[in-house]
């Protein structure tokens, strides 16, 4: 069916109107574009989850720091030489976690005290489910949790404010069977 004019002055309204056609690579262009638009700061959030301001810092201050694909930032500064652990693995590890300005919120440094955990069940941050996940018995990292891996906006007041980045200095001590 044709547009038709609306001519009120008494000439046929049936009149085909023509409009110029659209040549389907424009509008795949043009698609394209507002794709991009739209969908970049979704692909920056992807990429990184540090907010800018603690992301400068971490940068200036660990440049050696791998990044896994979620955003975590390590650096192994021991290699592990025993079994990688799995989800479902209980593990011992050492820890202690700090905020960005150093401020130390939690630890478990001795062997005899070391933090117990079930990988993959929820019972820690998600950061800690990934990292462990990574390591070797034996291993010891420095990581680096953006909030969203962390505790979010909602903290864990009153020691860790909302959208905290985390520090972590991490050792995997023993895979427990029990």
């Amino acid at each position: 069916m044709a547009l038709t004019t609306d001519y009120t002055d008494g000439t046929d309204s049936r009149k085909p109107y023509s409009c110029p056609p659209v040549k389907p690579v424009v509008k795949l262009l043009l698609c394209l574009v507002a794709l991009s638009l739209w969908a970049a700061p979704a692909v920056r959030a992807q990429r990184e989850k540090l907010p800018p301001e603690d992301l400068e810092f971490v940068e200036k201050t660990w440049p050696e720091a791998k990044k896994t694909n979620t955003g975590i930032r390590y650096i192994v500064l021991r290699e592990g030489s025993g079994a990688v652990a799995k989800a479902g693995d209980r593990v011992l590890v050492l820890y202690v976690g700090r905020l960005l300005n150093g401020t130390v919120f939690d630890q478990a440094t001795e062997k005899d005290k070391a933090f117990k955990l079930r990988i993959g069940r929820g019972e820690v941050i998600r950061a800690w489910d990934q990292i462990l996940q990574q390591m070797k018995v034996g291993e010891k990292r420095l990581v680096v949790v953006p909030p969203e891996l962390a505790y979010g906006t909602r903290g864990q007041p009153p020691k860790i404010g909302r959208n905290a980045t985390l520090v972590f200095e991490m050792e995997l001590i023993e895979l427990a069977n029990d």
